[in-house]
């Protein structure tokens, strides 16, 4: 249609953008939009900040007496930074973030003030009945309460008329019960950290201060915005629910690590000024494998202020695009048959300075590795059905299994050394070890292991990475935090079941027993171990065979939220109660089910008022099967579609009053849209073309 070509006109005589250039400012303005560490020294009384510094250490609960002070604080540097007003900003079971703004502005004597007290600070009560809850809100019991969060820094938001103090916090309902996903996370750290305490005091060692870290890899998809403008489909879902797949794709593999196309990298480079003015460490940009994807990687930082930082993200590239016409697709699978987005959870844990997860060469260090490493193994094979129902949503299900996602079978990945190592601490026999150094088996003889002794395996969900573990499960959507919050309590549940027995050992025999412990729980627990191609049938057969779950949809990846047995750790472990994992269940679920009724909706409308007049024309236009043996057979393929299309549209419309049976029925309408697509005019094919919002930008 005349639109389609307009807008591919338009983009292609569209000017590129250009960014300032930053040179080292970088330096001078990283983080100036963050009430830090520094700022707090500089605007608040030193022994304020000293009270203050220690909670955001973790080390002392918040002292509210400091609030009064700390809200002054905070008010008087961000009116100095041009903000007018401030919010609790938080994150509901929505998957997003949620902010209330209120200004600063009061009344005092019949004089405008601005005034900010710690009560403002410290408590806030937005409405907690217009958020899912599963149950635990109803619309008449509306009160829901949000709490400062200490742990991570206030910071301003700017717009384009002004700038609003944005404040960290949990978010809860009046009775008590969870509504976020920060409080759980914030529970879950702190009980892993608690069992890394208690196992490094088991091997003697001093107490230092334990960090769990992340580093969220955000993949993304940008369009131009007149073609997504003129994708309802899109508009509505995120996703593309037809279209046929052009010649040229990602199959040349010339798009990975490629230039950057110059309005892209105008577009990253503003990208990465906002987030370092945020204090986000933004580090790498390049193309990814589909064409117009793209991935954005920042430095590793405190488990809870990476996942909100991933949640800012998100925002900036969102907001961004827009400013350069362009739009970012966040869902994990915009476009059928090529690869979907992820966000690969880069996760990891120090002991004061000492990463746990590097195999180090110290042999005390080997010993510690080795049994914190025997702990991810025990909790990944025990709970590889709560993981999976942490990444559980329709985007994903589209994306798990295909174009270098993982499989929803969750496996570990330890490559060819720590496997030989492990085989060898299982058997018993001593021979070359991979690595080229002799190892006699013992945990004290284990020879320096390189960082990067092995390949890397992009089929695998959960993969060891030389000194993290990286699970590349999650989507590109989705918010790193219900992900952690299962991978902390679950592991921190193994470390201590360790901590039990090891705790137990003498000096004298504390090498041997542990050495015959970890043999005993690795030969349980080895069947979650794999390190080959994660694609294959023969190993969705083999990880049958091992009895490992393959939760290949939301539906049934979220089932494990109702198993008493998970139930009862999360609550053992105050991270989540029963009440409140039923109801998680249930957003999960009602988030799924309207989802899919939203995609099936839009997708009949498109195929009926979109798709199929054009179609009609079509036929009736060549003759309606007259003339020609050429044309009549042109015009009797286009009318069996035409047919299969009116027939797949009422089952469409059945599913969708029935709510059963949707995505069959969507498959196979598209089946024939995308044939049709390939056949009609395309002068008159109403939607833009994958060849277009893949390659025109």
């Amino acid at each position: 249609m005349q639109k389609r070509y307009d807008a591919v006109c338009k983009v292609s005589d569209r000017r590129t953008a250009t960014a300032e250039p930053q040179g080292n400012k970088v330096l001078e303005y990283f983080a100036d939009d963050v009430f830090d560490n520094a700022k707090m020294a500089e605007y608040l009384s030193q022994t304020t900040y000293t009270k203050l510094a220690a909670t955001v250490r973790g080390m002392k609960p918040l002292d509210p007496d400091i609030a009064d002070e700390v809200a002054a604080a905070m008010k008087e540097w961000a009116v100095s930074r041009g903000a007018t007003h401030y919010t609790h900003w938080f994150q509901p079971l929505t998957g997003g973030t949620a902010e209330k703004h209120d200004a600063f502005l009061n009344l005092s004597g019949g004089r405008a003030i601005f005034e900010f007290r710690g009560k403002n600070l410290s408590i806030g009560e937005p409405d907690a009945s217009s958020f899912p809850s599963g149950g635990l809100r109803s619309t008449f019991e509306a009160r829901g309460y949000t709490a400062w969060d200490p742990t991570s820094p206030a910071f301003i938001k700017r717009h384009a008329n002004g700038a609003t103090l944005c404040i960290p916090t949990v978010f809860c309902s009046y009775t008590g019960e969870v509504l976020d996903k920060k409080t759980p996370l914030l529970r879950s750290t702190q009980v892993l950290k608690k069992a890394i305490v208690r196992l490094m005091k088991a091997f003697g060692q001093p107490e230092e201060d334990v960090t769990v870290t992340l580093g969220p890899e955000q993949e993304y998809f940008l369009i131009d915005k007149k073609f997504y403008l003129q994708r309802p489909d899109l508009l509505q879902t995120g996703r593309t629910l037809y279209g046929a797949p052009p010649a040229r794709h990602q199959q040349l593999e010339d798009h990975y690590f490629g230039s950057i196309p110059p309005r892209i990298l105008a577009f990253m480079s503003d990208v990465e000024t906002e987030l370092w003015h945020l204090g986000i460490p933004a580090k790498t940009r390049h193309n990814e494998v589909a064409p117009a994807q793209f991935e954005l990687a920042p430095i590793y930082e405190d488990l809870n202020l990476a996942v909100d930082h991933n949640m800012l993200v998100m925002e900036v590239l969102r907001q961004t695009a827009d400013r350069y016409g362009l739009v970012c697709l966040l869902h994990e699978k915009p476009f059928a048959g090529v690869n979907g987005s992820g966000k690969h959870n880069n996760w990891g844990i120090a002991y004061g300075k000492r990463n746990l997860l590097d195999p180090g060469s110290d042999p005390a260090e080997n010993a510690v590795f080795l049994t914190v490493l025997t702990a991810v193994i025990h909790a990944l094979d025990c709970h590889s059905d709560m993981l999976r129902s942490a990444v559980s949503g329709l985007g994903n299900d589209h994306r798990l299994g295909a174009n270098e996602a993982p499989p929803a079978v969750i496996s570990i990945f330890l490559g060819a050394q720590l496997e030989d190592v492990i085989s060898q601490l299982i058997s018993g026999t001593v021979s070359a070890h991979v690595g080229g150094s002799p190892l006699r088996i013992g945990i004290d003889a284990l020879p320096p292991l390189k960082r990067d002794a092995t390949d890397r395996n992009r089929t695998s969900p959960f993969a060891f990475t030389g000194n993290k573990f990286e699970f590349r499960a999650p989507g590109s959507s989705q918010s790193c935090a219900e992900a952690n919050i299962v991978l902390n309590t679950i592991v921190a549940e193994a470390l201590d079941l360790l901590s039990d027995q090891i705790q137990t050992f003498t000096a004298a025999n504390f090498h041997e027993k542990l050495q015959a412990l970890l043999k005993e729980e690795i030969t349980a627990h080895r069947r979650v171990i794999f390190n080959g191609d994660g694609y294959t049938s023969e190993w969705l057969a083999e990880a049958a065979k091992r009895g490992l779950p393959n939760l290949a949809t939301t539906p049934e990846a979220i089932m494990p939220l109702l198993v008493e047995a998970n139930q009862e750790l999360f609550q053992r472990y105050g991270v989540l109660t029963q009440t409140e994992l039923k109801s998680r269940y249930e957003v999960f679920r009602e988030d799924y089910d309207r989802r899919l009724d939203i995609e099936g909706k839009i997708a009949l409308e498109l195929a009926k008022n979109v798709i199929r007049p054009v179609v009609m024309k079509e036929y009736l236009a060549i003759g309606g099967g007259s003339g020609c043996k050429a044309i009549m057979a042109v015009a009797e393929e286009i009318g069996a579609l035409l047919e299969a299309m009116n027939a797949a549209i009422a089952v469409l419309e059945t599913a969708i009053g029935c709510g059963s049976g949707i995505k069959p029925a969507m498959a196979e309408l598209r089946r024939t849209v995308d044939a049709l697509e390939l056949l009609v005019d395309d002068g008159c094919w109403p939607l833009p073309k994958y060849r277009e919002m893949l390659f025109i930008c």
